[in-house]
């Protein structure tokens, strides 16, 4: 298989498990709701602790490629923020392109194309980066669309199950923990049911969505799924990452934007309208961008 077979290679698998959410909807009529609390609230945790209780990441360089994504999405939030005081867009607006611009996808697609193109090593990495974006998502995500005391958003951040995943998680690894009766075995059942029903999820999203396209949604599509690797690169120079730490946090930081972004903007104030449009373009983009952003990484990273 020639190289632009082995990175379509890395999209194909997500695309067809989105597609069949998109024809589940479509085709059967199936309601969302439940399938996206059971994997964010059962599935996606039960991911996290795997992940994290059997990785065996170097401490030092789980801990710079987590920093690296932490300066990466400051810069993605500094890029948003800028973009809309440069075109001078209403507050709400503003306000969506910036937590559009911050959040990348790092569950539904972030981890699937991660593993599918990397592998486990691909899945350790994303693990990491999803569990710092999602605790900057729930931490500084409403304070952006509403505000808030830090109180009442650490309130927030520990309600989540996947907040106890990534604490327990992080202390099986640490005492090696061995679970009897071959519970592991189940845990990590579990763990793999969360990919294909992350993806499931994307689809049926995209299913129920208006899709339109104005000049706002195409320009906020593009900063997400191509500003993103640009900053992120800056970033992992900075913190002299290289090989599949580099092209993990390139290609985690080339990701649509989260769905998330959309749930807050309607919950807590900004563009929600907007943002469901933008989530659901850079998305469709996505497809088209993610083999080229994971070709150049590679190449740059030295790691192909």
């Amino acid at each position: 298989m020639g190289s632009a077979g082995v990175l379509l290679g890395a999209v194909a698998p997500v695309a067809l498990m989105v597609a069949t959410g998109y024809l589940a909807v479509r085709v059967l009529h199936l309601e969302r709701g439940p399938l996206v609390r059971l994997t964010l609230y059962v599935l996606v945790p039960f991911l996290v602790f795997d992940q994290l209780w059997r990785n065996q990441a170097e401490l030092g360089g789980a801990v710079r490629l987590a920093a690296a994504f932490a300066l990466a999405s400051a810069g993605f939030a500094l890029l948003g923020c800028l973009a809309g005081r440069v075109f001078s867009l209403p507050q709400p607006a503003r306000v969506s392109l910036t937590a559009t611009t911050a959040f990348p996808n790092t569950g539904n697609m972030g981890l699937s194309v991660a593993f599918f193109a990397l592998g486990e090593a691909g899945l350790e990495r994303a693990t990491i980066i999803f569990v710092v974006a999602t605790i900057l998502l729930f931490s500084f995500g409403p304070a952006l669309f509403k505000g808030g005391s830090l109180k009442e958003q650490l309130k927030m951040t520990l309600r989540l199950p996947l907040i106890w995943a990534v604490i327990l998680g992080l202390l099986a690894n640490a005492v090696n923990l061995k679970l009897p009766l071959n519970l592991g075995g189940g845990v990590h059942m579990l763990a793999q049911g969360a990919i294909p029903m992350l993806l499931l999820s994307l689809g049926m999203q995209i299913a129920e969505s208006r899709f339109a396209v104005s000049a706002y949604d195409l320009a906020a599509s593009l900063l997400r799924v191509l500003g993103g690797p640009l900053v992120a690169y800056l970033a992992g120079l900075a913190l002299g990452l290289s090989g599949p730490d580099l092209v993990v946090l390139l290609l985690i930081s080339g990701m649509p934007a989260a769905v998330n972004t959309y749930l807050m903007a309607a919950e807590f104030g900004g563009d929600a309208e907007r943002t469901a449009r933008v989530v659901v373009l850079s998305t469709l983009l996505s497809f088209v961008t993610l083999p080229l952003v994971l070709g150049l990484a590679t190449r740059v990273a030295g790691a192909g």
